[in-house]
This record gives structure tokens, C-alpha cells and sequence, in this order.
């Protein structure tokens, strides 16, 4: 039931598959899964869940670097993150980040509830149980191998910013796919396609294959590739960004699959 695409061969040693080339090990995904629950996690799902992940975090990246070289610049700064993300709406990943961040402080705007009280903001937990937030330094080796990638290098403010985004992506992403086994589908896809002027979307036909997920066969206890896929409809756009993620975590898991 995994989406096919298009893929080249791969032949000779030169030649490194997605899983190969992601900074976000199998041991660190893992780890964030059993955070949010004690289901199996395949080892497919292990490779989607780091593919998506890494394909977001160096599209972040790409962006600040564009925002810093319009200054000269190869460091990059916390104003690089938000040009960045002021400039791709669909950049606005691992929210739950933002409330722990003094870059987003003051942007996320004001929470009214029910009443029309204002919601405070969130404090910092002293819970020691493992969290997104907790446990962001977890992403530092990945985030620092995916700067060097892009030959630019970050103050350690940004880098932080950038392991809380991958950890509370991760986090939600791993949430989402065990939902998607406990309800046994998807009940809801990203339906927003962002596209530059005359920029055709040539790797929609993926995610309408992907609909077909909307009824899940298997066990409700372990954790498959096509659920972390499905997952990834749920946090990401059908922009773009979401469609190139899918993409390569597709490969990532046919990678996987073939080596059992």
C-alpha cells in the first residue's frame, strides 16, 4: 500500500540512499517515538519519520541562508528563522517550540478561551519525563551535520531554535502516526498547495495516491512506514515542502523494506 515514485538505480558505492545521508539517527528517532507511545515502531517507519524530518530541517535552513546571504553573511542568526519563515508560510513547523523560544516570543499572538480570558503562557516543565522540549538537544549533532550540508554555520541561539523545530516536528509527527493506528487511518490531509507563479506542482500525483491510506489494514500495534506517511499529510501542506518530503520518505521506506 506504500506510494510508489519514480526513483533513479542505484548502483555502485558512491551512491547513498536517503537513510544513508540522515543526520537523525535510528537509536534518536526511536527514542522520541517511545516518548508519545508504547507502540512498535517498524523500522520503515524509523527512516520515514528521520527522512521527513531532515527534508523539513534543511528547508529551514535553506531559507535562513537565503535571508543571511543578502547580508553577507554565513552565520546564521535567529532574524534568518523568521525571514525565512515569514517568507514560506509553510516553514511554520514544531509550533509547540515557539512559547519555549525568545526569537517567537511576542509573534505567536494572544490566546483567548471559551470566556474570552486570556490564555498565559505555558511555563517550563521541571518534569524530568522526556519531552519535545526536554529533549531538543537531542537534534544538536543532526542540525550542526545539516548546517555544514549547506556550507553555513549558526550562533548557538539558532541552533537551539533549530533543535527545539526538529524535536516538536518529530514529536507531533510521531503523535499523528500513532494515531493514524489507533483509528485505524487518516481522518484529515493538508489541502493547501503554495505554489510561486508558473511553478507547476509535479509531484502532486504522490499525495493523491497517498488518500488511498484513509482506511489502514494491519495490526493496531506497531507502527508502519505508510502511517508515518500518512502522518506527514497530517502536519505538512499540500505544498511543495509536503510534497517533497513524501516523496523522499517514500524512497526512505522502500530503502528500509528491502533490507528485511
Amino acid at each position: 500500500m506504500t506510494a510508489q515514485s519514480a526513483r533513479p538505480e542505484r548502483n555502485g558505492p558512491d551512491t547513498a540512499s536517503a537513510r544513508d545521508t540522515s543526520p537523525f539517527k535510528p537509536a534518536l528517532v526511536r527514542a522520541v517515538f517511545r516518548d508519545v507511545t508504547p507502540m512498535h515502531v517498524s523500522r520503515p517507519a524509523v527512516w520515514a519519520a528521520a527522512s521527513v524530518t531532515r527534508t523539513v530541517l534543511t528547508e529551514i535552513i535553506s531559507g535562513a541562508r537565503r535571508a543571511a546571504a543578502e547580508d553577507a553573511r554565513k552565520r546564521l542568526m535567529p532574524g534568518d528563522l523568521l525571514s525565512a519563515i515569514d517568507r514560506n508560510v509553510e516553514l511554520e513547523v514544531g509550533s509547540k517550540w515557539y512559547d519555549h523560544s525568545p526569537t517567537f516570543r511576542g509573534l505567536t499572538g494572544v490566546v483567548y478561551d471559551a470566556e474570552g480570558v486570556v490564555v498565559p503562557r505555558r511555563k517550563r516543565s521541571r518534569s524530568r519525563k522526556p519531552s519535545a522540549v526536554v529533549g531538543a538537544h537531542r537534534f544538536e549533532a543532526g542540525v550542526k551535520k545539516l548546517l555544514r550540508s549547506q556550507g553555513v554555520t549558526a550562533v548557538p541561539a539558532m541552533v537551539r531554535d533549530l533543535d527545539g523545530i526538529a524535536s516538536a516536528f518529530l514529536t507531533d509527527l510521531a503523535r499523528d502516526a500513532a494515531m493514524v493506528v489507533r483509528e485505524g487511518g487518516v481522518k484529515r490531509f493538508g489541502t493547501v498547495v503554495l505554489l510561486a507563479s508558473g511553478e507547476e506542482a509535479t509531484l502532486r500525483p504522490l499525495a493523491d495516491s497517498l488518500r488511498s491510506l484513509s482506511t489502514r489494514t494491519g495490526d493496531r500495534r506497531t507502527i508502519g512506514g505508510d502511517d508515518v506517511l500518512a502522518a506527514t499529510t497530517m502536519q505538512l501542506s499540500g505544498g511543495t515542502l509536503g510534497q517533497r518530503a513524501l516523496v523522499e520518505a517514500s524512497e526512505a521506506t522502500q530503502d528500509a523494506s528491502a533490507d528485511l
